[in-house]
């Protein structure tokens, strides 16, 4: 028998809610609403679930501050966030803070069923990386443990998101080859979703702050002009 998932809808407004509610259920979800932030984060520490869609105005808590919440928490479900605001430091800051996919009103429903179902297609990625990858990636003082998912920094570790640890190994298995954006699209956010190649650059500027020393004269993560992206071992 096929596991059946589990979804949180974390959104304020009715008809929106209910809507994605009904259309989530007739594919066989479990699904569970909510319309406060504190409410959402609240019930996501007490039960786990496949995948959460967050909406970033909300009350008591926007989703920018659920979701930065549950990070720090060590939860790690996949969130795809819903929001009006389609502006470029929106759509960065929320990925920061540890959103994995985003969409922005009005949104196709079919477009976001596919989205979700892909988020969650790639949760065991990240608690099981490919065995021909080893767990931990080292370069300068840099240090990635695929298998926690968390990058460590002089001792200091951080979560990374999944999407981030794909883009890495990715990045291992290239290394020092010129891969177009395109490519990341086609091999790692594959053909069941519609992002656009600002997706890469948004991720890419995100790996930059995390791993480089100087992420405006980056050593490891270059960009190629007008061609791609290269990834360089040794500085």
């Amino acid at each position: 028998m096929n596991e059946i998932h589990s979804i949180l809808i974390v959104e304020d407004d009715t008809a929106i809610s209910l809507g994605l509610k009904d259309a989530f259920e007739e594919e066989m979800y479990a699904v569970a609403v909510v319309k406060d932030g504190a409410e959402a984060l609240a019930i996501a520490r007490k039960r786990p679930f496949h995948c959460i869609i967050l909406d970033i105005m909300l009350p008591t808590m926007n989703g920018r501050e659920v979701c930065k919440a549950l990070r720090k928490d060590g939860i790690t479900s996949p969130i795809l966030m819903l929001t009006s605001k389609s502006a470029e430091s929106d759509v960065i800051l929320g990925l920061e803070l540890g959103a994995d996919d985003y969409m922005t009103k009005p949104f196709r429903l079919r477009e976001l069923l596919a989205r979700v179902r892909a988020l969650i297609r790639r949760v065991p990625k990240q608690v099981a990386p490919p065995k021909a990858v080893t767990d931990m990636f080292r370069f300068g003082n840099v240090a990635i443990d695929f298998i926690r998912g968390e990058l460590i920094i002089n001792d200091k570790r951080e979560q990374l998101l999944s999407r981030e640890l794909e883009i890495m190994q990715y990045f291992r298995k290239n290394e020092g080859r010129i891969i177009p954006r395109d490519e990341f699209l086609d091999n790692l956010w594959g053909l069941d979703q519609f992002p656009t190649t600002r997706a890469v650059d948004n991720y890419i500027l995100g790996l930059r702050k995390k791993i480089e020393v100087n992420p405006a004269l980056p050593k490891h993560i270059l960009t190629v002009r007008n061609k791609g992206y290269k990834f360089v071992l040794r500085a």
